[in-house]
């Protein structure tokens, strides 16, 4: 009894020197394999990020150089009515164009759901495809299409001896860009709520029609509350990325005439500040100003849903 004690003591730490050991090894390997991504993660957007809000408390002036203001860039472009308009402007855009991708989305889905041919797979590809497309050639596309001298559109108009609707005008332009940006996400968003319809258990719909429910209450009442999370999931990345638009209108700029000006978006107008006028401080300042409406939106938005989880469940 007396000499198995001791053993007993001396196993125990070579076990723990030994988990402690095998412990560093799985740290060491993990942290081998996230190293890469984290040293570019901070390199391309932590440290720039740092570098633009530095610049955004500085403040350049023909008299006086720069000086440190801190929050005043800030106050500066809340008060901007260039910022917001642009501001208002987005958020118009998404009460319009947020609403419309939903509903072509989920309808393409639930249709697509019920298919079981072959052509469903080649219509999930041709749907999804505008997706893959970069924006710039989409909107070029675009824009080719909706000129009013040479465009597709204006021809077909013409062979009837009728004007076609100039989707480039100051009046107009809402809807051409409104047009695009469905056509290029639609189909994302599509293959979202496609998969989500996939993980429903087939199970409740034998049960549903056991039960004498139609198709039309089956999708009302089955399909649709239960991808109400992949509906929010979307709707959050819309709200995001329309806040943020960018690359559409500056691809058209030089095709609308006037139609849309350099303060159209408030990231056109952070572009023209930081790149035309060089006005970097200011730049730096309305693209965090930017950010904080989109959290602030974002923020509202799933502060609003989170008891039930969903708007629509």
């Amino acid at each position: 009894m007396t000499m198995t004690l001791p053993a007993q003591r001396e196993a125990e730490p070579r076990q723990t020197r030994r988990s402690k050991a095998s412990t560093l090894r799985q740290n060491l390997t993990g942290w081998l394999f996230v190293g890469p991504f984290t040293i570019v993660f901070i390199a391309m957007l932590v440290v720039p990020l740092g570098f633009a809000f530095y610049l955004s408390t500085f403040q350049k002036a023909l008299i006086g150089g720069t000086k440190f203001v801190l929050f005043g860039n800030y106050a500066k472009a809340f008060s901007d009515p260039s910022f917001l308009d642009g501001v208002w402007f987005v958020i118009r855009f998404s009460l319009v164009l947020i609403p419309v991708q939903m509903a072509i989305s989920l309808a393409i889905a639930l249709i697509l759901d019920m298919m079981t041919t072959r052509f469903a797979k080649f219509s999930r590809l041709t749907i999804f495809m505008p997706y893959a497309i970069p924006a710039v050639i989409g909107a070029l596309m675009w824009g080719f299409l909706y000129s009013k001298n040479f465009g597709p559109i204006a021809d077909f108009f013409a062979a009837f001896g009728a004007t076609g609707p100039d989707l480039l005008s100051k009046n107009l332009i809402f809807y051409g860009l409104l047009n695009i940006v469905t056509w290029q996400w639609a189909g994302y968003y599509m293959i979202i709520l496609y998969a989500a319809l996939q993980g429903i258990e087939p199970t409740l719909y034998e049960a549903a029609r056991i039960d004498g429910a139609s198709q039309w209450q089956i999708m009302l009442r089955i399909k649709i509350p239960l991808v109400a999370p992949a509906l929010v999931l979307i709707l959050v990345f819309a709200l995001i990325g329309t806040l943020q638009f960018f690359n559409e209108p500056k691809i058209l700029q030089p095709l609308a005439a006037g139609a849309i000006p350099q303060d159209f978006t408030p990231n056109l107008y952070a572009y023209q500040q930081a790149f035309a006028l060089a006005n970097y401080n200011y730049g730096s300042a309305i693209s965090f100003a930017l950010g904080a409406v989109v959290f602030i939106c974002v923020y509202v938005f799933l502060f609003a849903t989170r008891k039930r989880g969903s708007f629509l469940s």
